[in-house]
């Protein structure tokens, strides 16, 4: 993990691999941003000029490299893009702040040291530029011949050490936005690392010991419900999506307390370690990234995580629904009833449509503690990716006001967001004739049919919001500003929030 560190050190002075400056597009060309005075000057005021020269335009994401000026005790200069300029006497966006930073991060791999130069208006843009440094410098090499030595397919290793320019070590704000975005980005980290790792050495019982191990270092109280536990609890979702597996599923429950707490929010994720789509199996082509469909789960479990670390007055319980979803002679077929936690039974349609439910015995299971608020998180439909793309979660929830508030929080940290409805035409699809609901309903919509297929599992009068991030959870093109090729960590940075502003009674 990159180490951070905060300086208010001369940028001619400090020794380090490289300088990394921004770069913005103006109406007459590039201009270079604040943060970079001294290298301008070293450069007589003409750099915008130089950078023009060499290509640079400042568009997000650009990366022009040159050597840095005489005096300095740094070689390079690495100028990033951060977009266009902001009007007069407004500041860059943290999102942009966040993405450069992520860009320069993963231009400096197999750098020991690099001072980060970057407009910093306040504590806020410097904990933005921490957590695009962090999130842009990760890669995940352990399957690597050269993994031991944290050095990717190029045979450089991650950036070491950045050094934020302008943050000062002494200043109450500025540790405390660095130790925030040092927390939440290390555990957004810990969910990819997890979304990464291969089936065979990820399945449900691994997937909970790692969780009680993190629960036990973090001070988090830690249940599991191995596949005896589950059959005596009635928990006929989950065990029936695991039926076909060797690998047993498993619940975790996760539980964070804190004394001064007023409110108590439930995180809910799907925890599938492998999709194969059960006996509806996947077509061919569909199969190869299934190892993601736990993303929900990861996400719940590092947010719990980063919420302990940083000691929010919140109480947060989070629930993995762990399972392995494979065809066999023991697998659920098309056509099987299942008896759920809550009682309810549900007319197996299609066993691809699994991680409604073990969802749905996680959220009753959640709802059993009536928290104020409950908000689970899956890679759940493909019809989500069809509707926002690959880079946008659905929101759907039970209460319009809980909905925006969800969406503000995710837009706030920079993980784009839409509502979307639950319309309640569509409910109609699900029925059974002879359970209580099917798996399955109409084929439109059938992102918002899953979120209403959910919410028949939502204690009566508890708030709750649904994610289906099966968009942006598993990047399958090139990296792009801080998020990598393979798994992101998306939804992490969304519920840490949601936990900040019910701590700080801004959150319903």
């Amino acid at each position: 993990m990159t180490a951070l560190t905060l300086s208010t050190a001369a940028a001619p002075g400090l020794r380090a691999d490289a300088i990394v400056i921004g770069v913005a597009k103006g109406a007459n060309g590039p201009v270079v941003t604040a943060g970079a005075e001294a290298v301008d000057k070293a450069y007589d005021g003409r750099l915008a000029g130089v950078l023009e020269t060499l290509g640079a335009a400042g568009a997000e994401g650009e990366v022009t490299k040159l050597p840095a000026p005489a005096g300095f005790k740094t070689p390079l200069v690495l100028a990033v893009g951060l977009g266009a300029e902001p009007e007069k006497d407004a500041s860059y966006d943290a999102e942009a702040l966040r993405r450069a930073a992520g860009v320069a991060a993963r231009a400096l791999a197999g750098s020991k040291k690099a001072a980060f130069a970057l407009p910093l208006a306040d504590a806020a843009d410097l904990g933005a530029v921490a957590e695009g440094v962090v999130l842009g410098a990760y890669s995940f090499d352990a399957y690597k011949e050269q993994g031991k030595d944290a050095k990717a397919k190029n045979g450089k290793a991650p950036l070491a050490e950045a050094v934020l320019l302008g943050g000062k070590p002494r200043d109450a704000a500025h540790k405390a936005a660095l130790a925030r975005a040092a927390a939440v980005t290390e555990e957004l980290n810990r969910a990819r690392d997890l979304i990464n790792t291969p089936p065979n050495d990820l399945d449900p019982q691994a997937f909970a010991a790692l969780a009680q191990t993190a629960a036990k270092e973090h001070g988090i109280k830690v249940q599991v419900l191995d596949e005896k536990a589950l059959a005596k609890g009635g928990y006929g979702g989950i065990l029936g999506v695991g039926a076909g597996s060797a690998a047993a599923p498993r619940l975790v429950k996760l539980s964070y307390t804190s004394s001064k707490a007023k409110k108590h929010l439930a995180f809910v994720g799907k925890g599938i370690t492998y999709d194969s789509g059960g006996i509806s199996l996947k077509p061919a082509g569909h199969n190869e990234t299934m190892k993601c469909d736990m993303s929900g789960a990861a996400a719940v479990f590092a947010a719990v995580v980063a919420v302990a670390r940083l000691g929010l007055d919140v109480n947060v319980t989070g629930w993995l629904a762990l399972a392995e979803n494979m065809p066999s002679g023991s697998a659920t077929r098309p056509g099987d009833v299942l008896r759920m936690f809550s009682g309810k039974t549900v007319e197996v349609l299609n066993t691809d449509a699994e991680g409604r439910l073990v969802l749905a015995d996680a959220l009753w299971a959640a709802s059993q503690e009536k928290p104020d608020a409950i908000v689970d998180v899956a890679t759940l439909t493909g019809a989500m990716m069809l509707a926002l793309g690959s880079r946008t979660f659905g929101i759907m929830a039970n209460d319009d006001a809980f909905r925006a508030a969800v969406h503000e929080a995710a837009e706030e940290v920079g993980e784009p967001a839409w509502p979307m409805p639950l319309p309640d035409h569509l409910r109609k699809g699900m029925d059974s004739p002879v359970a209580d609901i099917a798996n399955m309903g109409e084929r439109m919509g059938g992102g918002l049919v899953a979120g209403l297929f959910l919410r028949e599992f939502v204690g009566e009068g508890i708030t709750w919001a649904h994610l289906d991030i099966a968009g942006p959870a598993f990047n399958e093109g090139g990296p792009f500003g801080y998020t990598p090729k393979g798994g992101t960590g998306t939804a992490v940075r969304t519920l840490v929030r949601l936990a900040e502003l019910t701590a700080e009674g801004d959150l319903g």
